[in-house]
């Protein structure tokens, strides 16, 4: 364990960029393939429901690989555990890249994401694992910082080379790049063992369960759950509306995604900062209800003025990230360290799995005439989120109030 201190040794930040770097690679690959949808409908004849599962495939199949893995999370290395999902991850992105049919996509996607979609959770148990909860905050906002340059570098740059060499070309970049994190994490990463010292759970079904039946692990996974669903709820719509209903053109699309990206890129360091110096409850609390705002003011536009577009998404990325960075912090602290690898398996697990629904779910509620028509009831998804952020606030408060009495014991 690191010694508390207010900086860090030379090795903790490696292991910051190395978990850092390899989310920016996990986040790329799934981000990538929304920008490119026009590209490939018109390269594999698919339809736009067939392409809506094609991304949704991924986020199902790393919900269920979550909950499979869970069991055993805690009975390895989790150095060599994030080696081997990792591995798996870059065999099923270039898959993506070598297909040539849907079904071959479909395939590559589930295999990718049953790998991909436990990487987070393991890099969340080797910070719960080497950093004090006092240095946690700063440890998530650097980590994070992943989905704002997924952001800036993946869409443009994405769009630039699947334009210059076709729609495979984004996905063997993704993996020739993760092949050579792969390398250095094996060659300078220390093993991450402690947790093996204190397992009790000789079976892995017996483990699971126990991690299950805890009341306290249970409010943090639910937590999580109604997060994600807020948090996905937008997404998926988000370019539709600014299109058709903002009058965004296409060519401003990727400046809009470029400058929100860079804004968390600047807001997830401060508020990493922040949150490890002021109540992470409070920070999250004043975030919850900044973006309630901001979600209903912005559904409710009309026709807007670019620059003003680009001012309310960099105030949305604000209440995003200011959300994620305390609540990723406080829940990293609810397990005990025998039980993290399969708390944090089960998290991301149900994060992804209420992603895909929440997705659904917006589906169901907005709709639009033609393809060009504006894109109607998006501000009742806005509603929905205002809903679930204020249960969300009351799960939260119990899971500080958790943290708080388990930190002072």
């Amino acid at each position: 364990m690191e010694q508390e201190n207010a900086s860090f040794t030379g090795y903790q930040k490696l292991v910051i960029f190395l978990l850092a770097i390899t989310q920016f690679t996990v986040i790329l690959d799934f981000m990538v393939m929304s920008p490119m949808g026009d590209i490939l409908m018109k390269s594999l004849s698919i339809e736009p429901k067939q392409f809506g599962f094609a991304v949704s495939a991924y986020a199902f199949s790393a919900g269920i690989s979550g909950l499979l893995t869970a069991g055993f999370a805690d009975k390895f290395d989790r150095k060599k555990l994030l080696l081997f999902f990792y591995i798996g991850f870059i065999v099923g992105t270039i898959f993506c890249g070598l297909a040539q049919s849907y079904v071959a996509l479909i395939t590559a996607r589930i295999i990718t994401g049953l790998f991909g979609g436990v990487i987070g959770s393991i890099s969340m148990a080797i910070i719960s694992d080497l950093f004090s909860l006092k240095k946690r905050g700063r440890v998530m906002g650097f980590v994070q910082m992943a989905f704002g340059a997924s952001q800036v570098l993946g869409v443009p740059i994405g769009l630039y080379i699947a334009n210059v060499w076709d729609w495979e070309a984004p996905f063997l970049m993704v993996a020739g790049l993760a092949v050579i994190i792969a390398i250095i994490i094996t060659l300078k990463m220390r093993p991450v063992a402690d947790h093996l010292k204190i397992q009790t759970d000789k079976s892995s079904i017996l483990h699971l369960w126990h991690t299950l039946s805890k009341s306290e692990y249970r409010i943090g996974f639910a937590t999580t759950a109604l997060l994600s669903i807020g948090g996905f709820m937008m997404m998926p719509f988000g370019s539709v509306f600014a299109v058709n209903n903002l009058k965004i053109t296409q060519e401003q699309l990727p400046i809009l995604f470029m400058i929100s990206g860079l804004s968390t890129l600047i807001i997830l360091p401060l508020i990493g900062k922040l949150s490890d110096r002021v109540s992470k409850f409070k920070i999250f609390l004043f975030s919850s209800i900044w973006l309630m705002t901001i979600c209903v003011v912005y559904t409710n536009l009309g026709q807007t003025a670019f620059w003003l577009v680009v001012i309310f998404n960099i105030f949305m990325m604000i209440g995003i990230v200011s959300r994620m960075v305390p609540s990723s912090a406080l829940t990293s602290a609810i397990p005990n360290m025998e039980d993290r690898g399969a708390f944090m398996s089960i998290n991301s697990s149900l994060q992804q799995i209420a992603g895909g629904i929440a997705a659904s779910v917006a589906g169901f509620i907005v709709v639009q005439k033609t393809k060009f028509s504006p894109l109607e009831h998006y501000d009742r998804v806005a509603y929905v989120i205002v809903v679930i952020s204020i249960l969300s606030l009351f799960l939260m408060y119990h899971v500080d109030r958790y943290v708080t009495k388990k930190t002072a014991a």
